[in-house]
């Protein structure tokens, strides 16, 4: 008897893990723009990319289903300043 649904599942499987090495990249990206900004070099130019970056990986965590960034802010210590260049506003502490 053919099962469609095993097939489905290798393609599902892969499907997932795209999303998760896409998910990464983004951070990794994130991560680095971040450090450039904190090294005081080239301030507007660290700025920029780090605003690029996190709108893309904002995008990129929502298309999976990821809503709330509040944590990924703290962990990855995105400044203010990145975030007010996307209109952002940091969450209020409770």
């Amino acid at each position: 008897m053919v099962r469609p649904e095993a097939g489905t599942a290798a393609i599902d499987h892969e499907i997932q893990a795209e999303r998760a090495s896409s998910l990464s990249a983004a951070e990794r990206r994130v991560i680095k723009a971040i450090a450039g900004l904190e090294s005081g070099n080239d301030r507007e130019t660290w700025l920029a990319e780090a605003r690029q970056a996190v709108w893309a990986y904002f995008v990129q965590r929502e298309l999976i289903g990821f809503r709330r960034h509040t944590e990924v802010i703290r962990d990855l210590r995105i400044p203010p300043d990145v975030l007010n260049g996307l209109g952002a506003m940091p969450a209020r502490a409770r």
